[in-house]
């Protein structure tokens, strides 16, 4: 498994090395090519390259959008394969911090919660690699009220931090409807830019692709950079009207920063893991605990 890891790993860094100058060349024949098309001279840098960089041109795919990156492989396998998302709190959380968890664990369908414990973040993301997990969610409070919402794609990211406010739980909101377990359409709303598209990525590749009669809507909504969360439940009245229920929870999340790869690495060594994480022949202590969690799915 170590090894796996380390070759997976060197293999990523190493498409991520390559992309710059692909880019690079990428962007070159783009130059030419707009030249051409609009009878302009070509910019004096290309000109001595510009005949292989127009012989080059022929060979390339009119339909493309432009050179793929680590960013293209990353969600990959998004709606041919189910997500399996951890969620687990930051340590010796509180009672609502704990009862947030449980919440956003009826979120997110398929989501296993699990209790930090003394565990580090890198023993946990170990053993969210070895059972496969493909998300992981931490979140943080300040004095009792979630501040923090962490989400890491595994196995390389991206990791991305969240802040958290205005965070409104279950029972805090007034005619709760009753949660539904259906998987959920989708409404993402204000991510237009590249970075919004980044960040749309990271937040409805949370979830699973619903069925067409799913009654069960989750809504993103960006305005001023902050994203407003929420979770609704519908009926058809009649074949015109359709009645809203929110189920909650209701918060909202400002994007701070965004980790390119996560930075665990499965070669550390031993001595960093935390009392009772040792590796063995049967893996860690944690990595039994995520796979019993998801042994039922």
């Amino acid at each position: 498994m170590l090894r796996r890891e380390a070759r997976l790993r060197r293999e990523y860094l190493y498409r991520k090395a390559r992309e710059e100058a692909q880019r690079a060349a990428y962007e070159r024949k783009e130059k030419v090519r707009r030249a051409l098309e609009e009878n302009r001279l070509i910019p004096t840098e290309l000109r001595r390259e510009a005949l292989a960089l127009h012989g080059s041109l022929e060979f390339d795919d009119a339909g493309g959008e432009g050179v793929t990156n680590h960013v293209d492989d990353e969600y990959r396998w998004a709606g041919v394969e189910d997500p399996k998302v951890m969620i687990t709190t930051s340590r010796d959380p509180s009672s609502r911090l704990k009862m947030f968890a449980k919440e956003l664990k009826l979120v997110f369908p398929g989501a296993q919660r699990i209790n930090r414990g003394r565990h580090e973040v890198g023993a946990l993301v170990r053993a969210c690699k070895a059972n496969g997990v493909t998300d992981l969610i931490v979140i943080h409070e300040h004095r009792g009220t979630p501040v923090g919402f962490i989400v890491s794609h595994l196995p390389f990211g991206p990791t991305a931090y969240f802040t958290l406010c205005n965070v409104l739980m279950r029972h805090d909101i007034p005619d709760l409807g009753t949660v539904s377990e259906a998987k959920p359409h989708l409404i993402i709303h204000g991510f237009s830019s590249r970075l919004g598209k980044r960040v749309s990525d990271i937040l409805r590749y949370l979830f699973p692709v619903p069925k067409e009669d799913s009654h069960r809507v989750i809504t993103f909504a960006n305005q001023n950079d902050y994203i407003s969360f929420r979770h609704h439940v519908y009926r058809k009245t009649n074949h015109r009207n359709v009645e809203l229920t929110e189920v909650g929870p209701r918060f909202e999340l400002k994007y701070e920063r965004d980790v390119a790869e996560c930075r665990y690495h499965a070669q550390d060594p031993p001595d960093h893991l935390p009392e009772g994480t040792k590796r063995g022949g049967r893996g860690s202590h944690m990595e039994r605990a995520v796979s019993c969690l998801f042994s039922h799915l």
